[in-house]
């Protein structure tokens, strides 16, 4: 039985009363309005008296609220409230309005550190990345950079075959032509597949473990020593069973007896947590950094960000419905290397901004892998990211869509260009990057410090505030950065191509990754949100374990043919992926043979390849 709408109103009134709302700014319009709304709360009556400011509405809600009855003006209560409430959301999310006691909804600028305690530092910083350490030369260094950028691409546009302008200024690039595929590297990838050998994926595990020992994170919540009879059998056991998304009942019909489905249960909860799956996976590719094969692949300098939806139950708080995937679920946002190896995930609500976790998976990543360089899809296309990713060092190149829906902005008004001067549609304000270049680099300086995530700060600048300077300021900013990256972008077919390729990369780790999750029709049946957390980081946990060894298998495999005066060449080896499955057993009996020794791994002897 659904409660009455007296009733409904009344909770909504107490939870409103409960928490302490305040502006950021001078503006107090939605507060003042929220007030009047809550003194009316008792009236049930279906208009209430215009004496509150309006200001705040636009003009189409002003219309829908305000009406004239015997030539009084009355407010319509019910759309009154609406009102009133999605401009609460609104300014929550933009940090306009703060919850005093919250977490995610504080006044951020409390979060910051001050002038004084940023002004011994910004110096070095500055110098570290370099910028200018003054307003006036660091937006004189922008205005260079956009001048001579814009005038390179201007000059060179005749020669350049890959993209047209059009008469309304919007750029068309061309298809680049398709690569044939090389009959070199199919034949190579036949033999590889030719001998591979089988593989149970109990085995890889065991085996990948005892190279990289990633099991001695597991343990005691407490951080005592285990009290589990063949902790690190049970320890292998349980990350199979949970990264298979088997569940424990399932997984232990499947062991002989060796483990009950309680004992799982009791490992996963007591003694694994997020943070040590996270140290687990990190020794996985620490290790793997290690091997020669994957350097051919990439040299660990560029990451590629990216999300895919995993099913969940509707009746559950993470669980959203996702319109481009269909079907409830959450989202596994992915930090995928160039070298093919997965640094870090999240798992979030499908209607989470995704872009918000681009620059937070770097931080988190504590491996020897550190990328200067993320791509990532639409999401990354904000102007705020750009902002903040610059002001940190990292060079943010998405992949671009939607041409139309971009600005381009001229270092000056008064400045024309012979060949593209139909892209640009509008002009940086450098004045508000200077005003507020302290700001800027509070902001920066405190995320290095750890007093404010990236991840919260970009929730407040993802969405669009007319009072929070702040947000201007970071937008204006990333005009600059994202019109000399666009410039770049449509200039530059080879580096679009490098941008395709690493986001291809994450899609097929989205699939190699879910190739594992066989278990439980694919759908995490978690209601605890750390739980479901988990069971991502399991899966991750397992894709690194089998691409370390498939590494290893394809490595032996080449030294084998190159002994057998097979031509190897570089480019023919840099084709290929370990992202492969078709020689592992999924199924069957799941028993961990710890008496069974692979073989040793050989770092110190190189690949040797034909140029």
């Amino acid at each position: 039985m659904l409660p009455s709408k007296n009733v409904l109103t009344c909770m909504r009134s107490a939870i409103i009363n409960a928490l302490k709302f305040e502006s950021t700014s001078s503006e107090q319009a939605v507060i003042q309005a929220l007030n009047f709304l809550l003194e009316n709360v008792q009236c049930r009556g279906e208009w209430l008296p215009a004496t509150v400011d309006l200001s705040f509405a636009s003009t189409q809600w002003q219309k829908l609220i305000l009406v004239q009855q015997n030539g009084q003006a009355k407010i319509v209560r019910r759309h009154f409230e609406v009102c009133v409430f999605s401009y609460l959301a609104a300014e929550l999310l933009s940090g306009d309005i703060c919850v005093i006691g919250s977490e995610d909804y504080a006044d951020y600028r409390e979060q910051l550190l001050s002038w004084s305690e940023c002004e011994p530092i910004v110096a070095e910083y500055c110098h570290s990345l370099g910028f200018a350490n003054t307003a006036s030369e660091f937006v004189a260094q922008l205005k260079s950079w956009l001048t001579q950028t814009a005038s390179s691409v201007d000059t060179a546009y005749p020669d350049n075959r890959q993209v047209v302008i059009n008469d309304s200024g919007e750029p068309v690039l061309k298809r680049p032509p398709k690569s044939p595929e090389s009959p070199s590297v199919k034949l190579l990838e036949q033999a590889i597949a030719e001998r591979l050998p089988e593989r149970n994926l109990i085995d890889l595990l065991r085996n990948v473990d005892y190279w990289t020992n990633f099991t001695h994170h597991f343990g005691p919540l407490s951080g005592s020593d285990p009290k589990i009879e063949r902790a690190t059998e049970r320890y292998l056991l349980t990350a199979f069973t949970y990264g298979c998304n088997l569940g424990a009942t399932q997984a232990a019909r499947h062991m002989r007896g060796v483990v009950t489905a309680k004992e799982l249960l009791f490992v996963n909860r007591r003694h694994i947590s997020v943070e040590k799956l996270n140290a687990a996976n990190t020794d996985i590719i620490n290790r793997y950094n290690v091997l020669n094969l994957p350097k051919i692949w990439g040299d660990g300098t560029t990451v590629a960000a990216d999300g895919t939806k995993y099913e969940l139950y509707e009746e559950n708080l993470l669980s959203e419905y996702h319109i481009r995937y269909g079907g409830y679920g959450g989202i596994a946002y992915h930090h995928v290397a160039d070298s093919y190896v997965a640094l870090f995930s999240h798992f979030i609500p499908c209607g989470t901004w995704e872009a918000v976790y681009i620059i937070e998976g770097l931080f988190k990543n504590s491996s020897d892998i550190q990328p200067d360089t993320i791509h990532a899809d639409t999401q990354g296309q904000s102007t705020p990211v750009f902002a903040l990713a610059y002001l940190l060092g990292i060079k943010l190149m998405p992949r671009i869509r939607n041409w139309q829906d971009f600005n381009f902005y001229r270092p000056e008004q008064q400045t024309v260009y012979q060949h593209i001067d139909l892209l640009f549609t509008e002009t940086i304000d450098w004045e508000r990057i200077t005003t507020h270049w302290q700001d800027l680099f509070r902001v920066v300086l405190s995320i290095k410090a750890g007093k404010i995530s990236s991840s919260i700060l970009l929730r407040k600048l993802g969405n669009y505030s007319r009072k929070n300077r702040l947000y201007q300021a970071f937008q204006e900013l990333g005009r600059v950065v994202r019109t000399v990256f666009l410039l770049q972008y449509i200039s530059d077919m080879q580096l679009r191509s490098s941008i395709t390729a690493a986001t291809n990369k994450v899609e097929s780790y989205h699939g190699f990754s879910k190739w594992f999750f066989f278990g439980g029709e694919g759908i995490i049946a978690h209601n605890d949100p750390e739980e479901q957390e988990k069971i991502i980081k399991y899966n991750d946990l397992i894709a690194n374990a089998v691409i370390f060894h498939n590494v290893v298998d394809l490595t032996e495999i080449l030294r084998s043919l190159k002994r057998e005066g097979y031509l190897l060449t570089r480019e023919d080896v840099a084709a290929l992926s370990p992202y492969l499955t078709s020689h592992i057993k999924r199924f069957g009996d799941y028993l961990v043979d710890l008496e069974a020794i692979p073989q040793a791994l050989d770092e110190g002897v190189s690949l040797v390849l034909d140029n």
